[in-house]
């Protein structure tokens, strides 16, 4: 099985890495690699390396995620979420290869209370969800073998993340303002990969499972139950903060404006996914204790 990894250094890329090397011969590229072309923003570029590649699986890890600049940036991102995916879908179908791709819960309105669910109405509030669905629909006409994940709240024990920021903030502050008005899951990137891997071996054994299907990890919180929840692990933990949970202070989204709005419900239905592929998905909170773990005992 040859596979191809495109946007290897990012937080979920650098997981996939470790996740699908058991699966087959694995080719791994970002934006700066040298041997073929991983820049999503050259479309003719990637066209040619898949051809000269020619893998069994594509898997497109690589996005443009900045959702504040996307409201300027509307061509760049247009390339990389919609066009650039499409040249995927259509190198996917022409060579009979698997194209697994990542979305987000940003491709709905963010209103209501109800997790989404796959079949649930879309609705952007923004260029960024906007160009996403763009790229979902992209998939999904070209008739290629697909899987599409949509996922929230993604977070990486490598690099910058909400959690490690809190930590810093909550280390210099005595105290802190958190929304709390936007509800989801934090979801790990070492998640996402071990479950695309899985997902990856049940297709290739039954491709009728191919398709769209909402991944996130179990339960939910905003960003100030999420903020909460770092600082009280991080203290049981002996690590020292100014901050203490009373001084966690909960706001609305409105005390910080934004040039692109958020959405106030991400919550995700991962109903489907648990049930086609006989998985279960563990609570938030066990992913972030375990990557707070790996941060803070270094």
């Amino acid at each position: 099985m040859k596979i191809l990894l495109l946007g290897k250094n990012g937080q979920v890329g650098w997981e996939l890495h470790r996740s699908l090397a058991p699966l087959g011969e694995l080719t791994a590229l970002d934006r700066n690699s040298k041997n073929y072309c991983g820049d999503l923003s050259n479309l003719s570029g990637l066209a040619d390396s898949i051809r000269a590649i020619r893998p069994d699986i594509i898997v497109n890890a690589a996005a443009y995620t900045a959702v504040d600049k996307a409201e300027d940036d509307i061509e760049l991102a247009q390339t990389i979420n919609a066009s650039a995916v499409a040249v995927l879908a259509a190198e996917a179908k022409a060579q009979g290869a698997w194209l697994v791709h990542y979305s987000t819960d940003y491709v709905f309105a963010g209103d209501g209370t109800k997790p989404w669910q796959e079949s649930d109405a879309t609705g952007p509030l923004g260029i960024y969800g906007a160009t996403k669905l763009a790229g979902e629909q992209a998939i999904q006409q070209s008739h290629c073998k697909h899987l599409i994940f949509r996922t929230s709240w993604v977070y990486g024990a490598r690099g910058n993340n909400f959690a490690k920021t809190m930590l810093r903030l909550a280390g210099e502050h005595d105290s802190l303002t958190v929304i709390n008005d936007q509800i989801g899951a934090p979801t790990g990137a070492d998640l996402l990969a071990d479950v695309t891997a899985h997902a990856i071996r049940a297709v290739y054994s039954q491709p009728e499972l191919g398709g769209l299907y909402h991944l996130a990890a179990a339960g939910e919180t905003s960003w100030h139950g999420y903020a909460s929840y770092v600082v009280d692990t991080a203290q049981k933990m002996g690590h020292p903060l100014k901050t203490g949970l009373d001084a966690i202070k909960p706001v609305p989204t409105s005390a910080f404006p934004t040039p692109a709005k958020r959405p106030n419900n991400s919550r995700l239905n991962t109903a489907r996914l648990q049930a086609k592929f006989a998985l279960t998905l563990p609570p938030w909170q066990v992913g972030v204790s375990r990557m707070l773990t790996e941060f803070l005992e270094k």
